[in-house]
């Protein structure tokens, strides 16, 4: 009795281990087609890119993965196992096991972008990784030295960007505060979070998000925030790359600031600005398609030959 092959849009699952974690990982299209690995943010799983995946994968290889200590996969036993040398590990780790032969095109919203950024500015990046869209998360070396610059030489507008940035990104101090962070997140706020998405963005629930996992993947991602903000910070490198990177502003985004990425050209050699009229969620919950096509059209312009 002949069997029909199976659909290569459904979803398929593997696991891949990186540092002794297991990380959960989703494929969609055919795997014969270029490759492209999306990875997901704080506190999201790899359900945010259902809309993007359920996009690309019409004529992609789509790989997501819940990053460590998110969705189905495993978290490790300290904080160190979240520092951004090892989240850039678990991509690479990743990337070789779905597409071992040809480099990904990847993209990445928020944490999933800061985590990108580091792989991305490693001196063999191009081996692994042929293109790059970020939106909504800042290499953490970037930053650090964007504040510094403008600290060292002040300006009034200078002054006026790091004021107005610091004021959007309250609850990075928030995260390092003892106690407090986790116990919001456990005593109402993950209950309270499609809501809140629903009222600030026009982000409405659906199957798969807000995660039922949210409240124990937030409590454990505060650690992303613990872990590399204030070293980065104290001690920024000048990190650079020959990668394409195309950098999504997304012109409601109320924590990431388009002049946080002000000097970016002296650090990408091929960089690319694009524009998208979406909040920080709503970009990939609401204009799935759009961010899709974005992905779509850069990854076609720097598929290795």
């Amino acid at each position: 009795m002949d069997t029909a092959p199976a659909d290569p849009s459904h979803p398929r699952r593997r696991t891949v281990v990186s540092g002794g974690v297991p990380l959960a990982v989703t494929e969609q299209g055919d795997p014969a087609r270029p490759t492209v690995l999306l990875v997901h943010g704080y506190p999201d799983t790899h359900r945010v890119w259902d809309d993007v995946a359920a996009d690309l994968a019409a004529d992609h290889h789509v790989v997501r993965y819940d990053v460590r200590g998110a969705g189905g996969s495993g978290a490790p036993a300290t904080r160190g196992g979240y520092r951004l040398e090892q989240l850039a590990a678990d991509l690479r780790a990743v990337a070789d096991a779905v597409s071992p032969d040809r480099p990904v095109h990847l993209a990445a919203h928020d944490w999933g972008s800061i985590q990108s950024w580091e792989a991305v500015t490693e001196p063999d990046a191009g081996r692994r990784i042929a293109s790059f869209t970020s939106l909504s998360g800042p290499c953490l070396d970037h930053v650090g030295l964007w504040y510094r610059e403008r600290l060292a030489r002040p300006t009034p507008r200078g002054l006026r960007q790091l004021l107005v940035q610091s004021a959007h990104s309250w609850y990075i101090a928030a995260f390092r505060l003892p106690w407090i962070a986790p116990a919001v997140w456990r005593l109402g706020l993950a209950r309270h979070w499609g809501r809140l998405l629903a009222a600030l963005e026009g982000v409405q629930p659906r199957p798969g998000h807000p995660a039922p996992t949210l409240a124990r993947d937030a409590v454990r991602g505060i650690e992303l925030y613990r872990a590399s903000f204030g070293p980065r910070m104290r001690s920024p490198r000048r990190r650079t790359t020959d990668v394409p990177v195309q950098l999504v502003t997304l012109t409601g985004d109320r924590y990431v600031r388009p002049a946080l990425s002000e000097g970016l050209e002296g650090r990408v050699s091929r960089l690319r600005r694009r524009t998208l009229r979406a909040g920080h969620w709503s970009a990939l919950l609401v204009q799935g398609p759009a961010v899709a096509a974005l992905v779509r059209e850069f990854a076609a312009a720097h598929e290795p030959r």
